[in-house]
């Protein structure tokens, strides 16, 4: 992987993102989104030409017409956009539930993805239910390709920007993934998959009338949008399929976690809960773990021993080979 590479084209994003900036009232996201479309078609749309400066436009077809994506891979291409994202979520001051998720976590999802996954499958069809600015979907994607595997993946997100973020990253990758802008716990028009997967969004869900209909809905007032998604993983999962969350580390000491675990047993199996290193968050509030659930089927069986774990800090070489020690242990005496 060339650095040279990577640093190289964010520079290209960064500087078209700025020249836009001082034409246009726009954030800086908003102005990453038309930097990469109008990367992709190599041109500027007309009615954008026009508004701007004509020094301005000059520079912008300039820079656009020299990024060379031919030569760089597809995870070369998305940590240059990465960074991009992180820069503009900065700037823009994005809320929580709207950034993207870090690459050690995306890491940590390969890897217990690879874990957990039927090996003998080539195929395999991914959902993300709030797919954000797409970067852990994409970020599994590509490890997949690379392991040879064939994969069809699509998000489904409620915001605007976002989904217009992902697309532009995940087509620079030239990624099969289809996304679809719209609110997760609608009814979705998506076929089984083998993994669903999420970064989840923390907090209330505001309709009321349609929460009502599933398990995990709040006898009162607002119910949790984390535990109408997970259940709502098991409605497009596979039988024996995974979903795998990034989930508040306090997912089960709420008032409304008995309504959630009595949802998985119904539907599936709760088979792991792996706590985040504490130095990845600012307090014991905002931490985060990974919950990794189970669509019940004909393969799939109640783990002897859920893997309950502490995930080392990620720096900590020795910890962390203990660490995927014991969940290749788990694997083999449960799964």
């Amino acid at each position: 992987m060339s650095q040279k590479d990577i640093e190289n084209l964010y520079h290209q994003l960064n500087e078209s993102v700025q020249c836009l900036q001082s034409n246009l009232d726009w954030s800086y996201l908003e102005a990453l989104a038309e930097t990469g479309e109008n990367i992709i078609e190599q041109a500027l749309p007309e009615e954008l030409a026009q508004i701007l400066k004509p020094a301005s436009a000059e520079k912008l077809l300039k820079i656009y017409q020299e990024v060379d994506l031919e030569k760089m891979s597809a995870e070369e291409i998305r940590k240059s956009f990465q960074l991009a994202l992180l820069k503009g979520t900065k700037e823009d001051k994005l809320q929580t539930n709207h950034q993207l998720t870090p690459d050690a976590i995306g890491f940590l999802f390969v890897y217990l993805l690879d874990k957990v996954r039927d090996k003998s499958q080539k195929k395999l069809r991914l959902l993300d239910l709030a797919v954000g600015t797409g970067n852990l979907l994409e970020t599994i994607y590509n490890a997949l390709i690379a392991e040879k595997i064939e994969v069809e993946a699509e998000g489904i997100e409620n915001d605007d920007l976002l989904i217009s973020l992902a697309a532009v990253s995940s087509f620079l990758q030239k990624q099969k993934i289809k996304l679809t802008h719209q609110d997760a716990v609608q009814d979705l028009l998506v076929d089984p998959v083998d993994i669903v997967l999420s970064d989840l969004p923390v907090g209330y869900y505001p309709i009321d009338e349609r929460a009502k209909d599933f398990q995990t809905a709040a006898a009162e007032g607002h119910s949790f949008v984390h535990h109408l998604l997970i259940e709502q993983s098991f409605h497009y999962l596979k039988e024996d399929g995974f979903g795998l969350f990034l989930v508040p580390s306090l997912l089960f000491e709420t008032s409304e976690s008995p309504a959630l675990m009595k949802m998985i047993q119904h539907e599936g199996y709760l088979q792991g809960f792996l706590h985040l290193p504490k130095e990845l968050f600012a307090n014991e509030q905002s931490r985060k773990s990974i919950l990794l659930v189970q669509k019940k089927g004909a393969h799939a069986k109640q783990a002897k021993q859920v893997l309950l774990a502490q995930i080392p800090e990620l720096k900590n070489q020795a910890a962390m080979v203990q660490f995927m020690q014991e969940v290749n242990k788990w694997e083999q005496e449960n799964l």
